[in-house]
C-alpha cells in the first residue's frame, strides 16, 4: 500500500509549474449539499478549492476556468445547475466570476475577457459524455487551457472527460494543493504511522468495504467495526441479530477476515451491546440491549453505551486513527448517540486522525467536532478506494516528478 502511496505522492504540483500569462483550467469538486430551496447546506468543498484558485490568481496566469459537477443530473436540469453556486464562490474569493453555461461560451469568453478573469463552467455531467470519458468532450477541455490542474479528490477515483481523459491533449498537467493535501495527509498515516494504528469502519454494507478490510489487514493494529455491516460480522460469529441489516451471501467473507485478522494479530472489535428498534424513521419501541440478546421484531440500529466505553478505551490509547463509515443511524436524532461519542473522543485525544469523507465527514460536523480532527477528506469513495491500496486514476495520468 505505501508503494501506491509513494506514486500518487510523486505527481507534480502546481507549485512546479509555470502558469504565468497562461490558461489554467481546473478541475474542482464543488458537488456541494443543497436544501430544498437551492441554498448551499455546506461549502466545505468550495472553501478548500479556493487556495489553488488563489494561487493562480496570485502568479499571473491569464485566466481561470473552473470545472465542475454537481449531483447526478440526467441531462440538463435547473436543480443540478452550478448557477447556484456562483455567489457563494464569488463571496469566498472576493472577485467577479463569469459564468457560462457552455464550452463554446467559455472559448468565447476567454478571447474576451481581460487577463485574471476567473470563468465557471456549468455542471459538466450535463454533457452526456464526461461519465464516459469521451475524447471529442476531453479535448475540448482540452483546448480551453495550457496548464491542467485537477484539484478535485473526490472524483479522482473516476474514469471521467474532466478528471482523466483530458490530460491526454494537455502538455501540462499538475496537481492542485488540496489534491496534494488530500495525498499526503493520508501518506502520514499509512506509510511511516505512529502506532498503535487504529482503523474505524462503518456504515451499512460489508460488501462496499470488503476489499478495504481484506487489504488493510497488513498496515493497521486493530479494527473497529461498527454500523449496520457489524452486524454481519456479529452473525458470522453465531450471534442472532433477529431483524438487522445482514449480508448473508457474505458471512464467510467476514469469518474469513476475522480469520485473517487473528492470524496477522490484528485485533477486532465488534459491538457488545446495540440500540434497537423497530422502525428507523417513526419507532415505537427503542431499547439498549447486549448484541447476543436482540428482542424479536428488532433491528440494531447503532452501538449501546457498554460498546461506547469499549470502543474509546481503544481509541485512547491509539497514536494514528483512520475512520470510514458511521457507526449508526446518525442522520437520526435518537440514534447518533454512538457515532457522535466516538467523534467527540477522537477530537479529545492527541492522536493523528484521518477521517474518510462523505457520510463521516457528515457525521463529524453534525457532532461538531470537525475542526478538532487533525484532517478530513472531501472524497468518501476516493477516499475508501486510496484506503484499499488502489492508484487513483487522476494521480494515473498527471506528470511525475523526476527524482
Amino acid at each position: 500500500m505505501s508503494k501506491n502511496i509513494q506514486l500518487m505522492q510523486s505527481v507534480k504540483s502546481i507549485r512546479e509549474v509555470d502558469i504565468k500569462n497562461k490558461r489554467v483550467l481546473i478541475r474542482v469538486d464543488f458537488n456541494v449539499p443543497m436544501d430544498d430551496e437551492l441554498n448551499i447546506s455546506d461549502d466545505s468543498r468550495i472553501r478548500e478549492a479556493i487556495p489553488t484558485i488563489n494561487y493562480c490568481i496570485d502568479n499571473g496566469a491569464k485566466s481561470i476556468i473552473l470545472v465542475s459537477h454537481l449531483g447526478r443530473p440526467k441531462g440538463k436540469s435547473d436543480e443540478f445547475s452550478l448557477k447556484h453556486v456562483l455567489k457563494r464562490l464569488e463571496r469566498l474569493l472576493a472577485k467577479d466570476v463569469v459564468f457560462v453555461e457552455s464550452l463554446e461560451n467559455a472559448q468565447v469568453a476567454l478571447n474576451t475577457l481581460v487577463d485574471g478573469s476567473i470563468v465557471l463552467l456549468e455542471n459538466i455531467r450535463f454533457y452526456e459524455g464526461e461519465e464516459k470519458n469521451d475524447p471529442a468532450l476531453s479535448q475540448k477541455l482540452a483546448n480551453l487551457c495550457d496548464v491542467y490542474v485537477n484539484d478535485a479528490f473526490g472524483t479522482s477515483h473516476r474514469k471521467h472527460s474532466s478528471t482523466y481523459g483530458i490530460a491526454e491533449y494537455t502538455k501540462e498537467k499538475v496537481a492542485g494543493l488540496l489534491l496534494k493535501k488530500e495525498i499526503d495527509s493520508f501518506a502520514v498515516a499509512l506509510s511511516n504511522p505512529l502506532r498503535p494504528l487504529l482503523l474505524i469502519v462503518g456504515g451499512s454494507k460489508v460488501s462496499s468495504k470488503l476489499t478495504l478490510l481484506k487489504s488493510i489487514l497488513e498496515v493497521v493494529d486493530k479494527i473497529i467495526i461498527g454500523g449496520a455491516m457489524s452486524n454481519t460480522f456479529l452473525k458470522a460469529i453465531g450471534y442472532d441479530t433477529k431483524s438487522s441489516l445482514v449480508e448473508n451471501d457474505l458471512l464467510e467473507d467476514a469469518k474469513d477476515i476475522l480469520r485473517s485478522a487473528k492470524e496477522k494479530g490484528v485485533k477486532v472489535y465488534l459491538p457488545v451491546d446495540v440500540v434497537a428498534t423497530d422502525n428507523v424513521k417513526e419507532p415505537k419501541e427503542i431499547k439498549i440491549t447486549p448484541a447476543q440478546d436482540i428482542p424479536d421484531g428488532l433491528m440494531a440500529v447503532d452501538i449501546g453505551p457498554a460498546t461506547v466505553k469499549l470502543f474509546n478505551e481503544v481509541i485512547r490509547v491509539s497514536e494514528t486513527i483512520i475512520w470510514n463509515g458511521p457507526l449508526g443511524v446518525y442522520e437520526q436524532q435518537k440514534f447518533s448517540r454512538g457515532t457522535f461519542s466516538i467523534a467527540h473522543t477522537i477530537a479529545d485525544t492527541y492522536a493523528y486522525s484521518v477521517i474518510g469523507g462523505g457520510d463521516t465527514a457528515d457525521a463529524i460536523d453534525k457532532a461538531g467536532n470537525k475542526d478538532s480532527m487533525s484532517f478530513t477528506s472531501t472524497g468518501g469513495g476516493a477516499s475508501l478506494e486510496l484506503l484499499e491500496g488502489v492508484v487513483l486514476p487522476a494521480f494515473e495520468v498527471l506528470e511525475k516528478k523526476d527524482y
